[in-house]
């Protein structure tokens, strides 16, 4: 036979009449719905006395993965993301060797006529 501990079985250790309420599923909670763009609905549940610029404006939806606010009708739209580019993608999109000549043609004429304008000391 094993002893130890004075909890009895299957009871819940540490709750009393002092403040029992105040936590757990007896703390009084307010419930709040979120929409993400294809419809779904994510209800979430936070203390009723927590303030509400601690109360978050927008989630992930857990449904889409999409980003979901409180708005139904106008929920968040999602982020519009560059593609990946390979290597090779912004090799191809590299300037001819005409191009990159005549650029620094003119930013070396620019220059040149900066430091001829500019008084000497």
């Amino acid at each position: 036979m094993a002893s130890g501990g004075s909890a009895i079985r299957g009871s819940r250790v540490g709750a009393g009449p002092m403040g029992e309420q105040d936590r757990g599923y007896h703390a009084e909670r307010v419930q709040i719905s979120y929409w993400d763009e294809l419809g779904n609905e994510t209800v979430r549940h936070f203390a009723a006395n927590l303030p509400d610029d601690e109360i978050p404006l927008t989630i992930d939806s857990p449904q889409s993965g999409l980003p979901a606010g409180r708005d139904k009708n106008n929920p968040p739209s999602v982020a519009k993301l560059e593609p990946y580019k390979t290597h090779l993608a912004y090799v191809k999109e590299r300037r001819t060797e005409e191009e990159a000549e005549s650029l620094l043609g003119e930013a070396l004429s620019q220059l040149r006529a900066r430091r001829g304008s500019a008084p000497s000391s």
